[in-house]
């Protein structure tokens, strides 16, 4: 049985029913980020959750489309549970939820070990290998989405809402006729996940909204919850919310952008700046930019991770598909903002929407660890507009491929955790080769007339 202080649970619950609030939301990320939970009431919260809620370890292997992957532990070993206590600094009410608070769970094996597949487990545990170092690693999160609206004349039954070109950057009704994102930053406002501003992003019906920057898991915590809130409030209206890395052909795709800092927890200054160093940057943020490029190819398998993600990517597609870095420039992989002082810090544009909020930045997060542990140095930065393969190599073109290059990347397996890893290569292969028997519509199109 898991150890777990339970002192805080019935203090937590009469804060709750003070409020009014009669329902616990327990919920966790699985591995492609879905919230996954369980709700209690309140009234029975103590006793409920004072063992672990147990879940189904093959929680962990079902797929989109209701599959179950046979991971390690799970349909083989016969099912067994995990269990999910709540972490309850992460109370929150959910603001168009009357009466639901909504609280974050972590996740033990039945004899007390945190389970080492579990999203919010990996990132704890980079976390830690920083705090070894005396190093706090903060993280921005900023993520783009679409909003669809029902159409029964789409084959999909969907399409773009608020369709219209050039909208980047409007606000208002132009872009948004229905004020749907104001609506969402305003209820998003109340939530407490220290959303900031929003916008139109380039493509129609395709929006973004920033979070605050924060310590690492924190940032992780609010980025889960923020992509879990934006399509519950779209399905409360009657659309689709989707952070699909490319869900059209003729439309741009939706990244998953990190700004990531580190800070010396002690002094409370920044690491990666210095007014005497090279384009004012530390030794300590060269070392973090140099491990990101240097474990990039690994890296994309947790940023980019479906077949999808690798639509996303091409030349002039303002998503990076060369491993490169640059000083405030968006055509590279690792763009350097043009802020110094406290405001240090480098952008990954690496991800897409997809990704696991948790998974991406312990990925990042590792792959900056191993340049600052090594010492590593980065090439010279690019100079101009990007995507030009002479200059720099490729990131993996295909989810096989990025998959491959986790693999063999046993330098990063070893610190994000190697439990995770091959849990993560099964689910994903198991993707692969469903995708591979399924045939499209653009096979039917292509060759039926034809052929």
């Amino acid at each position: 049985m898991a150890h777990f202080d339970t002192s805080g649970l019935q203090p937590a619950a009469d804060r709750l029913a003070e409020q009014g609030i009669d329902v616990l939301r327990l919920g966790y990320a699985d591995i492609i980020g879905t919230d996954r939970g369980r709700d209690v009431l309140v009234n029975r919260m103590a006793r409920t959750v004072s063992s672990g809620v147990a879940f189904c370890r093959s929680v962990y292997g079902t797929t989109p489309r209701g599959g179950v992957v046979d991971i390690e532990g799970g349909l083989s070993a016969g099912l067994p549970d995990i269990l999910a206590f709540p972490d309850v600094d992460t109370l929150l009410p959910i603001p168009w939820e009357p009466g639901v608070a909504h609280c974050i769970a972590d996740l033990y094996n039945p004899d007390g070990t945190p389970s080492a597949e579990s999203p919010r487990a990996v990132l704890k545990n980079v976390v830690a290998q920083f705090a070894e170092l005396d190093m706090l690693p903060m993280v921005g999160p900023e993520l783009e989405f679409y909003i669809l609206e029902e159409n029964k004349k789409s084959p999909s039954g969907w399409v773009r809402y608020g369709e219209g070109t050039g909208n980047v950057y409007v606000s208002g009704l132009k872009g948004d006729p229905e004020n749907v994102l104001l609506s969402s930053l305003r209820q998003l406002g109340d939530y407490g996940i220290e959303v900031v501003a929003a916008n139109h992003e380039f493509s129609s019906g395709q929006f973004e909204i920033n979070l605050w920057h924060g310590e690492a898991l924190d940032a992780a915590d609010r980025a889960h919850r923020f992509k879990a809130a934006i399509k519950e409030l779209a399905r409360a209206n009657g659309h689709l919310a989707t952070f699909m890395p490319k869900p059209f052909n003729d439309e741009g795709g939706s990244g998953f952008h990190l700004h990531f800092s580190m800070w010396d927890p002690a002094a409370e200054t920044p690491l990666f700046d210095d007014p005497d160093g090279p384009d004012g940057l530390s030794k300590v943020a060269r070392h973090a930019v140099a491990g990101i490029l240097a474990h990039a190819p690994a890296l994309a398998a947790v940023s980019n991770p479906t077949i999808n993600s690798y639509k996303r990517f091409g030349p002039d597609t303002l998503a990076p598909w060369l491993i490169d870095w640059g000083m405030d420039n968006r055509s590279a992989m690792v763009r350097i903002p043009p802020e110094r002082g406290s405001a240090s810090r480098l952008e990954l544009r690496l991800g897409d929407a997809s990704a696991n909020p948790y998974l991406a930045i312990a990925g990042m997060l590792g792959a900056a660890l191993l340049g600052v542990r090594h010492e590593l140095e980065p090439p010279e930065p690019l100079v101009g507009y990007g995507y030009d393969p002479e200059k720099a190599d490729a990131l993996p073109t295909s989810l096989p491929a990025a998959l491959e290059a986790l693999e063999a990347d046993r330098e990063l397996v070893e610190v994000i955790g190697e439990p995770f890893v091959n849990l993560f290569l099964a689910y994903k292969r198991d993707e692969i080769e469903r995708f591979d028997s399924w045939i499209t519509d653009w096979e039917f199109h292509e060759y039926t007339y034809h052929l």
